[in-house]
């Protein structure tokens, strides 16, 4: 490829990078505020945990958010338009710099919308909480123990690769359904209808334990309401649930109570578009082995990169032990910088990628070989107006009178026109091309 990007894609693109500046100057900011320099007793000079009254604010949780701040005293970032597209070029300017005449008038956009949907949403809001407590109301905890067998299997909740609650938080205050084994001596440390409270949960993570199956109210036997070993812990009390309590209401009321403040996000953040910056590659957290499932590469031509050419490829990262630490998906058309059964370090790259553009990628070397490129009906060309380069652009033909057999393909063929198979089968190396896609 020559290297030009569509109207499209640059601005995907524009909007990335202000995304990752956006978060950086957070970062840097929230760490400068969050220490000082302080002169201690014997005259030196000490750095500590800062007293700067808004990071205690934040820090503690009393009262706003590190994205709060950074409007403070990063930069206002990106801001949505009426219509929820992302304005490309940000506000870097913040508060107490000051706005200029433009800046304040994008910000009008944001304020108005958060004035809008505060009047709009409160009274679903209350509606919510209604339908509820309608469902959940007869859910009362009657009886100590239902005597069932079955229950939930709990793991970490991983997502993409990051773990977002690790398993101690998901057990605690739960009754265990199978007594817990621990993997390294093979000896019982929990057994079954143990109630799970914090000094135990802390012994599960000093054996490794990362699998546990526990009571849930999900799985219940009870005829009415609930048991008390499948609720597990009173939250608000800290021991077993009580007889009677009832617990259907005090979900339904938890639920929707935090729905008021839900339904005002925008106005939380002052309009600020909240987009995060696109996740381009796969950066392995812990130390490991690298196990490799289904993923089939091609050799890149020139510089003899490994290109992943299968849409359902993972990658695992094993412990010493043989278990699973981090899983993650490596999307088509990625560059593998590992191989099968490697040792790596934590901070390793496993696999990069260009989140904006989906390429179709060739399995064999050859001559291309256009076939049912007919202008203006499956084809069309388009001259980039800041290049004055023209792109074939594919155009939309499943709304079209003709059949199916004019789907514009590319076809790979040798130096007799004959087509290629693809490596070690008889299917010939033939592309459809989609709806959208753009041949430079």
């Amino acid at each position: 490829a020559s290297g030009l990007v569509t109207t499209g894609e640059r601005y995907n693109k524009v909007v990335d990078i202000w995304s990752r500046t956006n978060d950086k100057v957070a970062s840097t900011m929230m760490e400068k505020l969050g220490v000082e320099t302080v002169t201690d007793a014997s005259g030196k000079k000490v750095e500590q945990e800062s007293f700067n009254s808004i990071f205690m604010m934040a820090d503690s949780g009393a009262r706003g958010s590190a994205a709060q701040i950074r409007q403070l005293a990063g930069m206002r970032g990106l801001m949505a338009k009426p219509d929820g597209s992302i304005i490309e070029t940000p506000i870097t300017a913040n508060f107490k710099e000051g706005l200029n005449v433009l800046q304040y008038f994008i910000s009008t956009h944001g304020a108005r919308k958060g004035l809008a949907d505060t009047a709009l949403k409160t009274a679903n809001s209350g509606y919510l909480t209604r339908r509820l407590v309608d469902v959940a109301q007869d859910l009362v905890v009657n009886g100590e123990d239902c005597g069932t067998e079955d229950g939930l299997t709990l793991n970490p909740l991983v997502e993409g690769g990051d773990v977002v609650i690790p398993l101690k938080e998901r057990v605690l205050g739960r009754v265990l359904l199978d007594d817990v084994i621990s993997p390294s001596t093979g000896k019982v440390i929990f057994t079954s209808g143990h109630l799970m409270d914090e000094s135990s949960v802390d012994i599960l993570e000093e054996n490794s334990v990362d699998q546990v199956v526990v009571r849930s109210v999900i799985t219940c036997a009870n005829r009415y309401g609930v048991c008390a070993s499948c609720y597990g812990r009173d939250l608000g009390r800290g021991h077993l649930v009580s007889q009677g309590e009832a617990v259907g209401v005090i979900a339904a009321q938890s639920i929707g109570e935090p729905g008021t403040q839900l339904t005002m996000r925008t106005f939380h953040i002052g309009g600020a578009a909240s987009s995060s910056a696109s996740i381009n590659n796969v950066t392995v957290k812990t130390t490991g082995e690298i196990k490799l499932h289904k993923v089939k590469t091609v050799k890149h031509a020139e510089n003899k990169s490994e290109i992943i050419t299968s849409r359902t490829s993972e990658v695992t990262i094993l412990d010493a032990e043989g278990r699973e630490r981090e899983r993650y998906k490596l999307p088509y058309g990625a560059v593998l910088s590992v191989k099968d059964g490697q040792k790596v370090d934590a901070g390793t790259m496993v696999a990069n990628w260009d989140p904006h553009t989906h390429p179709i990628i060739t399995e064999v070397g050859g001559y291309l070989e256009f076939e049912n490129f007919i202008d203006d009906v499956t084809v069309t060309t388009q001259i980039d107006e800041f290049t004055g380069l023209s792109n074939t652009v594919v155009l939309d033909s499943t709304g079209s009178s003709s059949d199916s057999g004019t789907r514009p393909i590319i076809k790979l063929v040798n130096g007799r026109g004959k087509t290629i198979n693809f490596t070690n089968t008889d299917i010939p190396a033939v592309y459809e091309l989609p709806h959208g896609a753009i041949i430079s």
